[in-house]
């Protein structure tokens, strides 16, 4: 009798695979028994982002995900406009980020990326404080036109004088976490040089991504484990979060002592960190921690986001020689003086650059350096899609994907297409942040979107008005699998072809 237990067994589990496989076999993702739809995440976990839009183009916009049994694993995946506009704005303090985001992203602390109530509210009033401040401002423009004629500039001659490789993806990682340490800390790593000692810190802030990205593909109970046992991704994101928080300390140790000299004399203290120490030295002394908490958030969120999007830009005007053209163009009108120096543009000259600022835009619209936006429903609701959502459900609103929908975009939502954010009077046209979500849409939109625009500008202005950029024949190019969108093989250039703009 024993015997023939098996049998039955496997029969009826032949049956139930036979049965589950015909209801999903005309579906981009199955939901199995006991596993969920967790197969289909997983196999298809390196190419992610085309996954998650095709996934969506079948489910009308919005779906519900169902991890495995008893996992906890449930959400809500969302590019519907109607619905981001719901969740980031008019529903806004039903939805935050919730204690699951504060745990995938722990290391980030209490900061504003992580905050919500009235620890996010006062921390948002603080750096919009010091933020929106023109002197800030001025500050940001300057550092950054002065890294680029010293250090970048210089860099790309050498690369075009001697016919070198690069990538260029790497090259601006390096760059830009100079300038941001720069205007946070007041510190210069110094990455992009030869022989630089802080590369080792650049590098512990991409092994910190790679690793949050890990927690979000896998179920808690596993990267926890990982976690208590400090083996795999957890054992990296531990050694790397390490580096970070010494880094940090030591700044912040430095600053302390020179704090007091700027209580009274403002010249000099320039950066974020000592701004913020000034500002709050008379509401009673804050503590290293707050300081961390909020370095650590700024140096994460203007580090990759501004590269990775500097690099879809590079890489889509070189693939598109008419909109390399047209850009270059607009630059050669801008300056009436041929002798004037080729370097980096000031503030007034990057206003006028229109067509510029619309490949930007479009470049952003495809490729948004953050990918994924995070919510968690404080009390249950019900889209504007019409899906119900339960209290504690966690909600993805997936900007990749709304980029790529004919519904939002038109039928030519897939083409490089600058000409569609120009009016007929030449200037850009107004989109609604909820349908254009690189910078965040509501009251948790980005503060520092003014400010990435006016590094990208006169980045990419800089570089195309000196050089003409190629693409290595046959390289491969792809988002990578990251929580910003990053180029999986990097961008590699054969070199540079310096460009003579006045003929």
């Amino acid at each position: 009798m024993a015997l023939l237990v098996i049998p039955m067994v496997l029969v009826i589990l032949f049956f139930i695979f036979l049965y589950y496989w015909r209801c999903n076999r005309n579906t981009p993702i199955g939901d199995w028994p006991i596993v969920g739809m967790l197969p289909g995440l997983y196999l298809n976990a390196s190419n992610i982002q085309d996954y998650a839009t095709m996934l969506l183009k079948h489910h009308g916009g919005t779906l519900v995900f169902k991890g495995p049994w008893l996992s906890n694993m449930k959400f809500i995946a969302t590019c519907d406009p109607m619905n981001l506009h719901h969740i980031s704005s008019r529903s806004f303090e039903n939805y935050g980020k919730g204690s699951e985001f504060h745990e995938v992203f722990e290391i980030l602390g209490d900061g504003i990326l992580n905050a919500d109530g009235e620890t996010w509210k006062y921390n948002r009033a603080l750096l919009h404080s010091l933020l929106k401040q023109r002197s800030f401002e001025s500050f940001l423009q300057k550092t950054t036109q002065e890294k680029v004629e010293s250090c970048l500039l210089p860099f790309l001659d050498h690369i075009s004088k001697d016919g070198m490789e690069v990538d260029m993806q790497d090259t601006f990682q390096k760059f830009f976490f100079d300038i941001v340490c720069l205007a946070i800390l007041g510190f210069d790593p110094d990455c992009l040089s030869t022989g630089s000692p802080n590369v080792a810190l650049e590098k512990a802030f991409s092994e910190m991504e790679a690793s949050i990205l890990y927690r979000h593909i896998v179920p808690h109970c596993l990267w926890k484990l990982q976690k208590w046992l400090q083996i795999g991704e957890e054992k990296k994101l531990i050694e790397a979060r390490k580096i970070i928080d010494l880094f940090l300390l030591e700044q912040i140790t430095s600053k302390r002592k020179v704090q007091r000299k700027c209580n009274n004399n403002q010249e000099g203290c320039s950066d974020v960190l000592t701004n913020i120490m000034v500002q709050e030295w008379e509401k009673g002394q804050i503590d290293d921690k707050f300081l961390r908490d909020t370095a650590i958030n700024l140096l994460a969120a203007g580090r990759d986001t501004i590269s990775a999007g500097l690099c879809w830009f590079i890489w889509l005007v070189a693939t598109h020689p008419y909109v390399e053209a047209k850009i270059i163009e607009e630059i050669r009108s801008s300056f009436r003086d041929k002798n004037e120096a080729c370097t980096a543009f000031g503030y007034e000259k990057l206003g006028k650059l229109v067509y510029l600022h619309a490949a930007i835009c479009e470049t952003l619209r495809l490729y948004p350096p953050v990918p994924i936006n995070h919510k968690c429903a404080m009390k249950s609701d019900t889209l504007p899609s019409g899906h119900y959502v339960d209290s504690n459900t966690m909600i993805l609103s997936l900007i990749y994907p709304m980029g790529r929908m004919k519904e939002v975009w038109g039928q030519d939502c897939l083409e490089f297409k600058p000409e569609r954010w120009i009016s007929d009077t030449g200037e850009i046209v107004h989109v609604p942040s909820y349908k254009f979500m690189a910078f965040n849409a509501g009251p948790r939109s980005c503060l520092g979107k003014n400010m990435s625009f006016i590094k990208m500008k006169m980045v990419s202005a800089a570089i195309l008005f000196n050089y003409h950029v190629e693409v290595v024949e046959g390289h491969p190019v792809s988002p990578s699998p990251s929580i910003v969108l990053h180029m999986e093989h990097g961008l590699k250039i054969p070199g540079l072809d310096a460009s003579i703009i006045f003929l």
